[in-house]
């Protein structure tokens, strides 16, 4: 039977564990490491997420934004619509103001991609 080594207590806050290998290790400062790890994952996946979106909820608002004239009361409504949604989302995933460029820019993203969409749907029932 193999003798494992006793872990050596350095201080309440560090210890070193033997590994297989004969290497002193620090599992407390690895476990909070790789509980560090998994929490950065879920923040970005968070972030990516509300970007991901905020683009959606634009799209419709870009589609709709192209029967107005521009600068008309209802074209600023349609690109404006979206902001207070994705404020509101923002700030129920606890994520930080720093991240309000990423969002706008995927709100700005789904205006043009549903400003895409209205244009090519109206050249498509012209032609036929």
């Amino acid at each position: 039977a193999t003798v494992h080594p006793e872990p050596l207590y350095v201080s309440p806050y560090i210890v070193l564990t033997p590994s297989k290998n004969g290497m002193l290790v620090d599992k407390t400062n690895a476990a909070f490491y790789y509980a560090q790890k998994e929490l950065f994952m879920q923040g970005t996946i968070l972030v990516v997420g509300l970007i991901i979106l905020s683009f959606i909820i634009s799209i419709p608002c870009g589609y709709l934004r192209q029967n107005y004239v521009k600068y008309s009361f209802m074209w600023f409504l349609l690109i404006h619509l979206p902001i207070p949604f994705i404020v509101l989302l923002r700030l129920k995933a606890g994520i930080s103001w720093h991240f309000i460029p990423l969002t706008l820019g995927g709100s700005i993203a789904g205006q043009i991609v549903g400003g895409i969409i209205s244009r090519r749907r109206q050249q498509d029932g012209k032609t036929s």
